[in-house]
């Protein structure tokens, strides 16, 4: 009992961890990176789709984002999309491909940035410590069922929280690395 609740702690303690890295890198770095446009959905084909079910995008230049799209017939609705994104970006499109320039970052944005980081990295410490209560939780009423002992049943709250502070420790890897990306000129 005790075991399957850590093993379920820590693997959604694991989810967290990895939504988290997938958010951080859908932050704009001053660098050309696909991953800025994951959050970009295009009114195509008479519904809304995610901008990479509709075209391929690359980044041959250090600041320069190239999309190219499976059907021509879509470029004007993903320029559309792009432009109504939060992403300050204007696309250049030559008929066939669209160009992003990315731009080299203010200081001013680059704040911004670092708070909008340290708040998801907020959000995912707040998730793995909601995993930890409800874990914790299942501990106690399952002692007081009489299904395990007390003594296993705080073993087992010991063992998750030596779980969270390892998991929050990792969010704290990730903020700060991700800061340090974010700063660099």
């Amino acid at each position: 009992m005790v075991k399957e609740t850590l093993k379920n702690a820590e693997s959604r303690m694991k989810a967290v961890i990895e939504a988290t890295r997938h958010e951080f890198a859908a932050v704009r770095t001053g660098r050309a990176n696909p991953q800025i446009l994951r959050r970009v959905q295009v009114e195509a084909y008479g519904s809304l789709m995610p901008l990479d079910q509709l075209a391929n995008v690359s980044a041959p230049e250090g600041r320069l984002l190239v999309i190219t799209p499976f059907d021509r017939h879509t470029l004007k609705d993903i320029e559309r999309a792009i432009l109504k994104s939060d992403l300050g970006l204007t696309p250049a499109n030559d008929g066939t491909v669209i160009r992003l320039a990315i731009p080299p970052l203010t200081e001013e944005r680059r704040r911004e940035l670092v708070r909008a980081v340290r708040k998801e990295a907020e959000e995912a410490r707040v998730a793995v410590r909601n995993v930890r209560r409800e874990g914790n939780e299942a501990l106690k009423s399952a002692e007081k069922k009489g299904e395990i002992p007390e003594d296993e049943s705080h073993r087992g709250q010991e063992e998750m929280q030596r779980l969270t502070d390892k998991y929050i420790a990792e969010i704290d890897e990730l903020v700060a690395a991700k800061e340090k990306e974010i700063m660099e000129v």
